[in-house]
């Protein structure tokens, strides 16, 4: 069962600025994050509400969201450098 994808506006901004093979990789691992949220997490830290924030590395990049299992939707908060 799919999640809706749901990414913060400052991320579509920083993808736009990416070369369009980079943009597709990632767009790509989005959606593969909405289809398995849990399996393609390395690891997690909390925010500063306490909720769990799943970060995923994948192509130089920390991919942190959230999973909202009761709107069942992954909410892609920050897109850093995981170097």
């Amino acid at each position: 069962m799919h999640y809706r994808l749901l990414v913060a506006v400052e991320i579509v901004e920083a993808i736009q600025s990416l070369p369009k093979r980079s943009r597709i990789r990632l767009l790509d691992h989005f959606n593969k994050i909405r289809s398995t949220p849990e399996g393609l997490s390395d690891y997690h830290e909390h925010d500063l509400v306490g909720r769990r924030v799943e970060i995923s590395i994948f192509a130089g990049h920390a991919i942190h969201y959230w999973i909202d299992h009761a709107d069942r939707h992954i909410k892609i908060l920050a897109l850093k450098s995981a170097d």
